[in-house]
């Protein structure tokens, strides 16, 4: 018996891939279905193997091409990354947990402030385009593990990661 369109990820991540041709709004539109589907059904990654790291997120790659990567990231309680910004398109859904995420703006040469922070739950979707400085840290402030999917404009056969530069939190 075959799955309901909306419950196969081959199909969904190649409109995806599809999309990234595109416009600009194509492709944030597909990102956010595409993230949609995966909040909507989170079983979309029972196939794919997620390894846990004590203290610190964890990157489980899912899917990608030349111009798209698709990450599972697991956070047990405490993890959290850089503050960062990035070099590509960067789309991301909470699948459960809640995470915190901190917007920064630089105020030197690598270092930069907190503007504001939001707490994301299970069904947040957001995107936002390289147009920068989008800076940003993410983290898990709770005491239960949290997993988000992440899409990024990138091949990650050529880059590590989407992240373009890190800085460090400015004293004060």
């Amino acid at each position: 018996m075959n799955a309901p369109l909306e419950l196969r990820p081959a199909e969904m991540l190649t409109a995806l891939v599809a999309a990234s041709s595109g416009s600009e709004r194509d492709y944030l539109d597909a990102a956010r279905a595409t993230l949609a589907r995966y909040v909507a059904h989170p079983a979309l990654l029972d196939g794919v193997p997620l390894t846990r790291t004590p203290g610190q997120y964890s990157r489980n790659f899912v899917f990608g091409d030349a111009d798209v990567s698709v990450w599972a990231m697991v956070w047990p309680a405490g993890a959290r990354t850089s503050i960062h910004d990035h070099h590509c398109s960067c789309c991301f859904a909470v699948l459960s947990g809640t995470l915190a995420e901190t917007y920064f703006e630089p105020v030197g040469a690598g270092l930069a402030q907190p503007r504001h922070q939001a707490l994301r739950s299970p069904g947040f979707i957001a995107c936002m385009m390289p147009s920068g400085p989008n800076l940003h840290r993410m983290e898990n402030l709770g005491t239960a593990e949290a997993v988000s999917l992440h899409i990024y404009g990138y091949d990650h056969r050529r880059h590590a990661s989407s992240v373009a530069n890190e800085y460090r939190h400015a004293a004060g």
